[in-house]
C-alpha cells in the first residue's frame, strides 16, 4: 500500500487522494499545542466565568464559574469517597444533561479515562462487552437513570444523589477558592492537569463494528483535542454559539462535539436526554436561542414533523451524520425552518469528525468555503483520505469507487485488548474505515457504500452477526454445514437504513421471531420488522464457505428494493421448509 498523497486544495488531481487545506495539517497536531482539554476547560470556565455556559431541559443553568466550581466539588468528592488513586477506567451511566457534563469533566481533570456505557443495551452485553474489557470497578449514575434504565451491572454503582450528601462546608469554600481566587497556572499544577500526555487514553469509546461483538476504541487526548481544534479551524464558534446536545455521550459525536466542544471552547451547550424527544427538544431551543444542531436525518424528520418553526429561528448551523441525508428531507426542512441542513462524516475509531460541508456565511476568513451536496465535504485540516482499490490495495483516480482511508492526529490508538482487530484496520497510520467512496478532483468525499457488516439505523450501529446469533437462540437452530440464515442491510427512506433477514425456512412466523427478539432483550432498533423476512432457496456462500455479502446484498435488494414487489409481497408466514 503506498502513503504517496497527492494534496487537493481546489485543484484537479490525476490520482485522487486529498487532503485539504494541507499546508496546515502540521499545526493541526494536537502535540503541537499549549494546552490539553482539560487545561483548555479550566481557562474556558474561568473566561466564561460571569456567562452562561451549560443549561439542560430540567432547567439546571451555569456559568462558566459555576460550572468549574462544580467540576471540582464532584472531582474531591470522588477520590476521597469512592476511586482508589490507581484506578484507571470509571464507567458512566448518565444520558446528555448537565450532571453527565459535570462527571466526564470531574473524571477527566483527575486523568482519569471515561467509559460512557449505552444504556439502551441489555445488561449482559454490558456486562460482558464493556465492563468486564475494560476492567471497570464503579459506573456512576444516578437514582433516577437506574428508574428508568433498570440495569443489573457487574460494578459498584455510584449515585450522584448519595455523593451530594457528603458535601461538606470546607469542600465548597475549598472549591469556590480554586476556582474563582487561584492562579490559572496554580491551578493547573494542584490538579496535576499540566501532567496529561497527548499520548494518555482520554476514552474508550465501544462500537460494535463488524464481528458485532463491541470493540473499545482507544481516544487519547490528543485524538480528541486535534479533532476539536481542527473543527474549530474550519467553522467559526464563538461564544455567540449555543450548541445543542442531544446526542449521547457513548456515541463519539456527543462525546467530542456536544461535550468537549462545548468544554474547552467558547460556545454554550444546552441538553435533553433524548433526541427522540423533539417537543422538548424544540422548547430548549428556543428557550436559549440555539444555534448549533448537530444531529441525524432520523432525529432530523421527527423535528420537521412536532416543531414549530419559531423553535429553530435562531439555528444557524445544522450538521447531519450517521446517515445519507436525503434531498427531500433537506427541501422540506428549508422551506419549514428556512436553514438548510449540511452532511458531515465521522467514525468512532477517528475520534470522530473527517470532513464537513461548511456553508459560505460558517467559513472562517481567508479560508475557502466548502459545500457541495450528495457528498460529506472536504477532509478537516490535518486529515488526509485515500480511496483504494479493494483487490489490489493500489490508490485510485479521483472518481473512481473504492475503499475509503484516512490519516491524521486523530486516528485512534487501537481497540482495547484486540491487537489482530487492530491490525486489521490500522497500517502505517492509515485507518480503514469499511466504507466505499469516491474523491472527487476538489476533494469531496462520497460515501457511496459499507462492506462492514453492521447497518445504520436512526444513527446507531447495529451489528448484523449479533442479530443473527441471537436469532439463532431463540429459535434453537442448530449449526449446519449451509447456514439457514443471514441478516443484510438495505436503505430505507426516513430511518437510513433497515434489517433484513434472508433465511432458507424458520419454524415460526416472523412476527413471534420480533416478539422473541424483544424478549431477549435486543434494543427496537436491532429488531427487524416482521415485513422483512424473506425465505430463498439458499443462503449465497463464497467458494471458500464464508458469507457472501455482496451477494447477499444484492439478493436482498432483488427481493426488497422494487416498490411494486414491497406493496404486493404477502408477509412471509413460513414454518419451515
Amino acid at each position: 500500500m503506498s502513503d504517496r498523497l497527492t494534496v487537493v486544495n481546489g485543484a484537479a488531481s490525476a490520482l485522487g487522494p486529498a487532503s485539504f487545506n494541507s499546508e496546515n495539517s502540521q499545526s493541526t497536531s494536537w502535540a503541537r499545542l499549549a494546552e490539553n482539554l482539560p487545561s483548555r476547560f479550566l481557562r474556558m470556565c474561568r473566561q466564561a466565568s460571569r456567562r452562561s455556559k451549560l443549561a439542560d431541559s430540567t432547567g439546571i443553568e451555569l456559568t462558566g464559574r459555576e460550572l468549574l466550581m462544580r467540576t471540582l466539588l464532584l472531582y474531591r468528592l470522588l477520590r476521597r469517597h469512592v476511586l482508589a488513586p490507581e484506578e484507571r477506567n470509571v464507567g458512566i451511566l448518565l444520558p446528555p444533561c448537565v450532571p453527565a457534563v459535570l462527571v466526564n469533566a470531574a473524571l477527566s481533570l483527575d486523568g482519569r479515562v471515561v467509559v460512557n456505557l449505552n444504556y439502551t443495551l441489555p445488561s449482559e452485553l454490558l456486562n460482558e462487552g464493556w465492563l468486564a474489557p475494560a476492567g471497570i470497578r464503579h459506573v456512576i449514575t444516578s437514582q433516577k437513570m437506574l428508574e428508568r434504565f433498570p440495569l443489573r451491572l457487574n460494578a459498584e454503582l455510584v449515585m450522584l444523589e448519595q455523593l451530594r450528601e457528603k458535601l461538606t462546608g470546607a469542600d465548597k469554600l475549598v472549591a469556590y477558592f480554586q476556582a474563582c481566587c487561584l492562579p490559572l497556572p496554580v491551578l493547573r499544577r494542584l490538579l496535576r492537569v499540566d501532567r496529561i500526555q497527548p499520548d494518555d487514553l482520554m476514552t474508550i469509546i465501544f462500537t460494535s463494528g463488524s464481528t458485532g461483538r463491541p470493540k473499545g476504541a482507544m481516544l487519547t487526548h490528543g485524538n480528541i483535542g486535534s479533532n476539536i481544534h481542527a473543527f474549530q479551524q474550519v467553522l467559526r464558534l464563538d461564544s455567540s454559539d449555543v450548541l445543542v446536545g442531544v446526542l449521547p455521550f457513548f456515541h463519539s459525536f456527543g462525546y467530542t462535539v456536544t461535550l468537549w466542544t462545548v468544554l474547552s471552547l467558547e460556545p454554550k451547550g444546552i441538553y435533553h436526554t433524548s433526541p427522540l424527544e423533539a417537543r422538548a427538544i424544540g422548547e430548549l431551543c428556543r428557550q436559549h436561542r440555539a444555534t448549533i444542531l448537530i444531529s441525524t436525518p432520523t432525529f432530523l424528520r421527527n423535528y420537521l414533523r412536532r416543531c414549530e418553526p419559531e423553535d429553530f429561528q435562531t439555528l444557524d448551523l445544522i450538521i447531519l451524520g450517521a446517515e445519507a441525508m436525503p434531498k427531500d428531507l433537506a427541501d422540506a426542512f428549508e422551506q419549514k425552518f428556512g436553514i438548510r441542513p449540511v452532511e458531515g462524516y465521522g467514525t468512532t475509531e477517528l475520534a470522530p469528525v473527517v470532513s464537513v460541508n461548511i456553508p459560505p456565511h460558517r467559513a472562517v476568513p481567508g479560508r475557502q468555503a466548502g459545500l457541495r451536496e450528495g457528498t460529506v465535504g472536504r477532509p478537516l485540516p490535518g486529515i488526509w483520505a485515500k480511496v483504494l482499490d479493494e483487490q489490489t490495495g493500489q490508490q485510485l483516480p479521483t472518481g473512481q469507487q473504492g475503499m475509503l482511508w484516512i490519516r491524521g492526529p486523530n486516528v485512534m490508538k487501537g481497540y482495547l485488548n484486540q491487537p489482530e482487530q487492530t491490525a486489521q484496520v490500522l497500517q502505517n497510520g492509515w485507518y480503514k474505515t469499511g466504507d466505499l467512496a469516491i474523491l472527487d478532483p476538489e476533494g469531496f468525499i462520497r460515501i457511496t457504500g459499507r462492506r462492514s457488516r453492521f447497518s445504520k439505523i436512526g444513527g446507531e450501529m447495529v451489528p448484523h452477526l449479533l442479530v443473527e446469533e441471537v436469532l439463532r437462540q431463540v429459535l434453537n437452530l442448530q449449526e449446519e454445514e449451509a447456514p439457514q440464515l443471514a441478516v443484510t442491510g438495505l436503505p430505507h427512506p426516513t430511518k437510513g437504513e433497515q434489517l433484513v433477514v434472508l433465511h432458507t425456512g424458520l419454524p415460526k412466523p416472523p412476527h413471534e421471531i420480533c416478539q422473541l427478539l424483544a424478549q431477549a432483550g435486543l434494543p427496537p432498533l436491532w429488531i427487524p420488522s416482521p415485513e422483512n423476512f424473506r425465505q430463498v432457496e439458499s443462503i449465497p456462500l463464497l467458494a471458500t464457505g464464508k458469507l457472501d455479502l455482496r451477494a447477499l446484498n444484492q439478493l436482498a435488494a432483488k427481493l426488497f428494493m422494487s416498490s411494486d414487489a414491497q406493496n404486493s409481497a404477502p408477509l412471509d408466514t413460513s414454518h419451515g421448509q
